[in-house]
């Protein structure tokens, strides 16, 4: 009986013991789980996050590269538009020009120019169909561009004023001193034939002397940028800056005197 009643109490120790240790160290077992678990959770929040950041930087880029397109189209829309808009004002200084001289005029585009530095051509889509023939002199809105050279039915060839074969009677709008303009394959022309005491200076204007059928007078040819003395000392000499943009050519009236 006394046995018997003392195993049970043992037992009754061994279990309160028990049940103590457990409530003691169920702290120290949390901690030891989560300190295990913590580094797997930095590691996929980490992994998350890039994950994430990569998304976002491949979507942003996405969407800047469409922005650029957009952009780029509406850059070539508001180009296309403005280079209409200028082609629209000169064909309508060219009618204005035709409409209100006295000269019996054809306009012209050009559609090709010579690719070399040893002559100043260009090609225009209007030919002896039209009524061009070699000598017409050839316009822009701001003055003389040059000369026809050579026709065809639907084409006509045609020598710009900076061309060393162009040539035309010229007067000093100013003093109405005469010579004669001629290309120098620059940028300027160039007036020579001029008496030693040529009443000329720079800003001078110089205009056409219309001494050729097919040259009528009064054209715009230049300005004055330059006067010098001849290499003989004979003589004045005049460069002039051209009044029309010869390397810009794109629309033109061929006079038909």
């Amino acid at each position: 009986m006394f046995r018997i009643g003392k195993h049970r109490l043992i037992l009754a120790v061994c279990f309160i013991s028990a049940v103590l240790v457990s409530f003691c160290l169920r702290p120290l077992f949390s901690n030891l789980l989560l300190s295990g678990i913590n580094p797997f959770t930095a590691v996929f929040e980490a992994v998350g996050g890039e994950f994430g950041a990569f998304i976002f930087f491949h979507r942003n880029a996405a969407d800047l590269k469409r922005i650029k397109a957009e952009n780029d189209v509406l850059r070539a829309k508001l180009n296309t538009a403005g280079e209409i808009a200028l082609e629209n004002k000169r064909l309508r200084d060219l009618l204005d020009i035709k409409n209100k001289s006295e000269w019996n005029t054809v306009a012209a585009a050009v559609t090709g120019r010579r690719p070399d530095n040893w002559s100043s051509i260009v090609l225009i889509n209007k030919g002896s169909s039209s009524g061009i023939r070699p000598g017409c002199i050839v316009v822009n809105r701001l003055g003389l561009v040059g000369r026809v050279a050579e026709t065809s039915a639907a084409f006509s060839k045609v020598i710009l004023a900076n061309d060393h074969n162009f040539s035309i009677s010229a007067f000093v709008q100013r003093s109405r001193l005469e010579g004669l303009v001629t290309g120098t394959l620059g940028r300027n022309l160039l007036m020579k034939y001029l008496p030693p005491a040529a009443d000329i200076r720079e800003n001078d204007v110089i205009v056409s002397s219309g001494l050729t059928e097919l040259s009528p007078k009064g054209l715009l040819i230049g300005t004055v940028v330059k006067t010098g003395t001849e290499f003989s000392g004979l003589g004045k000499y005049a460069l002039i800056s051209p009044a029309a943009d010869l390397e810009g050519i794109e629309e033109v009236l061929v006079i038909k005197q």
